[in-house]
This record gives C-alpha cells, sequence and structure tokens, in this order.
C-alpha cells in the first residue's frame, strides 16, 4: 500500500527544500519587521514566534538565540543591500559614472521605508552595545566594498583626486546620510530625493574631482 504524502514534502514528515527555505525566508522577514517596529532590544523571540504563528522552538532550531537571528536578519539585508551596489556599477559606462550610480543606489536603498524603520533600529541599539557596534562597523565596511573599489578605480584613472579612497569613499557616503536621513525623518511632504542626491554629488565633485576635470 502507498503511503500518501503532502505535495513537495519529503517521506516521513520531513520539509522539502523549498518549504524549508520558505520558513527560513519567513522567519527572517517577520524577525527584520519586529525589529524595525519595537526595536532590537524590545524584540522577543516569543514576540517574533507570535507574530510569525510558529513555535518559539522553530525558531530556536534553527537560531541558538535573539543575537544570531539578528545577524542572520542584518546579513541576508548586506548581500541585498551590496548585490544593489554590484549592480549600479556595472551599469555605468565611465569610472566617475559608475561611482555616481552606486552612490544612487546607496539612496534607494536607504530612503527605503521598511529598510529605514530597521536600519534606525539597528543603529539605536548599537549606540548602547559594544559588541553589536563593534559588528555593524564589520558588516558596514563588507556592504561598501563595491563603493570604494568603483572610488579607487576612479582615484586611477585620474577623474578624482589621488588619496586615501576610503575616506573619499566615506565623505561621499556621508553625503549620501544627509539625502536619506531628511527623507527618514521627513514629516509630510516627502523632499525631493532627486534634487537632494543631485546636490550632494555636486559637493562631492567640487571636493574630489581633479582640477584637470572639475565639472564632471
Amino acid at each position: 500500500m502507498k503511503s500518501e504524502c503532502h505535495p513537495g514534502r519529503r517521506l516521513g514528515g520531513r520539509p522539502s527544500k523549498e518549504e524549508a527555505e520558505r520558513l527560513g525566508a519567513k522567519i527572517l522577514d517577520g524577525a527584520r519587521a519586529v525589529f524595525g517596529t519595537r526595536g532590537i532590544g524590545h524584540a522577543s523571540l516569543d514576540e517574533i514566534a507570535s507574530e510569525l504563528g510558529v513555535s518559539k522552538h522553530t525558531i530556536y532550531r534553527r537560531y541558538p538565540g535573539k543575537a544570531a537571528l539578528l545577524e542572520a536578519v542584518v546579513g541576508r539585508d548586506i548581500a541585498r543591500f551590496r548585490q544593489a551596489l554590484v549592480a549600479a556599477g556595472e551599469a555605468g559606462t565611465e569610472p566617475l559614472d559608475k561611482v555616481r550610480r552606486i552612490a544612487r543606489s546607496y539612496v534607494a536603498f536607504g530612503t527605503a521605508r521598511d529598510y529605514a524603520a530597521f536600519y534606525l533600529s539597528v543603529n539605536a541599539e548599537a549606540a548602547v552595545s559594544p559588541s553589536l557596534r563593534e559588528q555593524l562597523a564589520i558588516w558596514s565596511a563588507a556592504a561598501l566594498e563595491p563603493l570604494a573599489e568603483a572610488v579607487s578605480v576612479a582615484q586611477g584613472t585620474g577623474v578624482l583626486r589621488p588619496g586615501d579612497s576610503l575616506l573619499a569613499r566615506d565623505v561621499l557616503i556621508d553625503l549620501m546620510e544627509g539625502v536619506n536621513n531628511r527623507v527618514r525623518l521627513a514629516a509630510g511632504v516627502i523632499p525631493d530625493v532627486e534634487r537632494l542626491f543631485e546636490d550632494r554629488w555636486q559637493v562631492f565633485l567640487a571636493a574630489m574631482s581633479t582640477p584637470a576635470d572639475p565639472g564632471r
């Protein structure tokens, strides 16, 4: 007599690879939402499990605690963020165009509402947690590698002033974060993101372009 089994589910009731991946994504999505709305410090695994409609043991089977779950959520975000920056750079035609496109992608990612809520929660917790602050610095460095590389190439071709590529990257990031914060904290009408970006891009060029190519 043949055993009946749920489509896509292995014999013995074990979830298929596709089901396991869907559950994993569901847990990370739910945790991200709770972290963003409740804050890292106030969110609990019990609350996350309740929001997802799963048992806490389902989460514990994958992550030993909240810190590991947070790391998984951030790790997935960083992978997506980094890939967005890489794709933006690949769409550029010239070294400076690549830097500009990556910077614009940074703003697009950083001003997205769901990302902004989570980002602010992580940074608020990092302000009082040295371990999270240290980990956040590691995550940020990995995520921003495509921008640092693009800046270094632009410096090597002479369209940006030679020097420390990480310093030039940080100057650009500080300017782009100014755009992000104006949008994140806007009350009422959302500011014109394109205008904010272009104004700050011109400031970056004024500071970092070579004298022979100041108008690029």
